[in-house]
């Protein structure tokens, strides 16, 4: 018998033949996780499909930065998209060049574009390159361009013709369904990408779907939309300066949760500039009070945001999620010593003339001082208790490929998925059927603790709820967090949504930036198996359980799947695979998380018995039906 030592290695030929040439679209479209990030299917806020929009409306928001312009259009269907600004319109010969030519655009020329999002003009080539149709028109001094393009390939060639309409550019695109495989638009992530062009950009109307868009007072309209004013601690702390602009408030929520902005793009990683922002309230705020705070007590249950405009910005990917410049200009002056002068100087004379507000501050630090003190010696305990389990510990089943590890434009990190599930039976069947690559499970026993209302105290002194910590690793924050995915898999029944709350409780309780930041999701299962000799269909639904039965015809085998366990491993990986149905767990602007878990899960009030006999009404004649 031949071993893997004897099998003979196949030659593989290296000539010419090896060498090969991409044109930019083929490039593109063959490698589109180097230009956009991940793919996905629309269920995540960074997910290919928004970074699309992002890449058209940064041109249009560069246009305004640079006095051109003050109102953009955008129009979000199902599958296309629309954007109309009224900028100086793209130079009339260059139309065709600026969306499918790379390295070709106008921002090169820094007096055209001092302070832009991005320079390497890859942007809107990559969106035609990923589009099913790109259409581009330019308006200049009444005279008119159009192309229109197919996968990037040029379809219409218009010449110049005259016309009536303002100034600026219309850009269409239809994402091309071939590369974001049943991909969908959610409502809030568009509005929240709208909402922050408004804020960064205070006086610019956004009409997004015939409805507009509008700040007066930038970051500060911004912290406002994001919290609770009866949960602050103080009024909100706004300061502007020269290409600087920041806002921070206290609350009672725990962790520290931060908005930080570049050139008008949204760093939902952070960089240089938060991490000067971080360090430079500490440092202002021990300088007030003359006193050495931990850091930690100072930002603790902080809510702040930061905007920094700077000349020629180096991003650590094509997404621009993460800022890696230290200076702010070509002279050399470092963003962490502009960052640090500003917040040392501005923010001291605030807390000067505010003397409420400093006071108000003053009590939050020594409350989180306070809070901090009492768990530290259970905080030790929990931490031994839980190395000593990993070891082991089977209520984790880890995957190999981790959120934290490698670079932004490694996908598979993208992909890293944490599944919490309750009981033997149903972890056993997603363990057997996961992706172990990326696909990591964690068993809970029995039902978790309701949590509201405690301290986090809790999270140590319970050990499902310190293993599961310790298993995200976010003791410390958010930096090192192993899954970018956080799916709650349990039974579509009621002990199954008894779990699911208790666990949002957890996270929204004392992790909220998990849900804040779209890492939670709640798994979708189906309900019913339809099947005949020939063909099977899986419902997720009493219509599509219908739906299927009539294109089966005759009489055919319907199961209705009351648990997760009752799901055989095999069929249980068509639905964990590719076309795993996730529904992300988003917070609106009206989500007020204090208000929301008193509601769910504090004491029992007429309200919530309406709400859950209605539910539980409905529920009922579904299953008679």
């Amino acid at each position: 018998m031949a071993t893997l030592l004897d099998t003979p290695t196949p030659e593989v030929k290296y000539n010419e033949d090896s060498i090969k040439s991409l044109d930019w679209r083929e490039h593109i479209r063959l490698r589109p996780g180097m230009y956009i990030g991940k793919l996905g299917d629309g269920s995540a806020q960074d997910d290919g499909i928004y970074v699309l929009v992002k890449e058209i409306v940064d041109n249009s928001i560069d246009e305004y930065m640079m006095g051109n312009g003050k109102e953009i259009r955008i129009t979000v269907t199902a599958s296309r998209v629309e954007v109309r600004d009224f900028g100086r319109g793209i130079p009339l010969g260059k139309v065709i060049d600026c969306v499918s030519k790379i390295n070709t655009g106008g921002k090169y020329d820094s007096g055209a574009f001092q302070k832009s999002v991005g320079l390497n003009g890859v942007g809107t080539k990559a969106v035609n390159a990923l589009s099913d149709y790109f259409k581009v028109q330019s308006f200049r001094d009444k005279e008119t361009k159009l192309a229109e393009f197919k996968k990037g390939e040029l379809v219409l060639d218009a010449p110049v013709a005259h016309c009536k309409d303002a100034n600026g550019t219309f850009i269409a695109f239809e994402p091309d369904d071939t590369i974001f495989k049943n991909f969908h638009f959610i409502p809030q992530y568009l509005e929240d990408l709208i909402w922050n062009y408004a804020f960064l950009n205070a006086g610019l109307k956004i009409v997004f779907n015939k409805q507009e868009y509008f700040s007066k007072n930038g970051l500060k309209d911004l912290l406002t939309r994001k919290t609770d004013e009866e949960a602050l601690r103080y009024p909100i702390i706004h300061l502007k300066g020269q290409d600087i602009e920041l806002a921070l408030t206290h609350n009672e929520q725990y962790g520290e949760e931060y908005y930080s902005f570049v050139n008008g793009q949204y760093t939902t990683q952070g960089g240089t500039h938060l991490a000067a922002f971080r360090e430079a309230v500490v440092k202002a705020v021990r300088e007030f009070y003359k006193k050495d705070f931990e850091a930690a007590d100072i930002r603790a249950s902080i809510v702040g945001a930061i905007a920094v405009r700077v000349q020629e910005p180096v991003f650590e990917s094509q997404t621009k999620t993460k800022l890696g410049s230290l200076t702010i200009s070509p002279e050399g002056a470092t963003l962490r010593s502009f960052v640090n002068e500003f917040i040392s100087k501005e923010l001291n004379n605030y807390l000067h003339k505010n003397p409420q507000t400093a006071d108000a501050l003053l009590k939050r630090i020594l409350q989180s001082e306070r809070e901090r003190k009492d768990i530290a010696g259970i905080k030790k305990l929990a931490n031994e208790r839980a190395k000593k389990a990993a070891v082991f510990n089977k209520k984790l089943r880890d995957c190999r490929v981790h959120y934290n590890e490698g670079k932004e434009t490694d996908t598979k990190r993208y992909d890293s998925t944490l599944f919490i599930t309750e009981g033997d039976s149903a972890s056993g069947s997603i363990t057997k059927a996961r992706d172990v690559q990326t696909q990591a499970v964690f068993s809970l026993r029995g039902k978790p603790l309701n949590c509201f209302g405690l301290t986090k105290k809790i999270v140590y002194e319970n050990e499902e709820f310190n293993l599961l910590q310790h298993a995200l690793n976010i003791e410390d924050g958010m930096e090192g967090l192993r899954y970018n995915r956080i799916v709650i898999a349990t039974d579509a029944d009621v002990d199954g949504m008894h779990i699911r709350l208790l666990m949002l409780t957890f996270f929204l309780q004392f992790f909220p930036d998990l849900v804040r930041n779209g890492h939670v999701y709640i798994l979708e299962t189906p309900l019913f198996r339809v099947r005949n000799k020939q063909k099977t269909f899986y419902c997720y639904s009493e219509e599509e359980k219908q739906k299927a039965i009539k294109q089966l015809g005759s009489k055919p085998e319907i199961t209705r799947f009351k648990g997760l366990g009752e799901i055989s491993p095999d069929e249980f990986g068509r639905f964990i695979g590719e076309d795993m149905r996730l529904e992300p767990v988003i917070l609106t602007k009206d989500t007020h998380i204090q208000k929301l878990l008193n509601y769910y899960m504090g004491k029992n009030t007429p309200d919530r018995q309406t709400f859950i006999i209605d539910n539980l009404r409905v529920e009922k004649d579904v299953v008679e039906n």
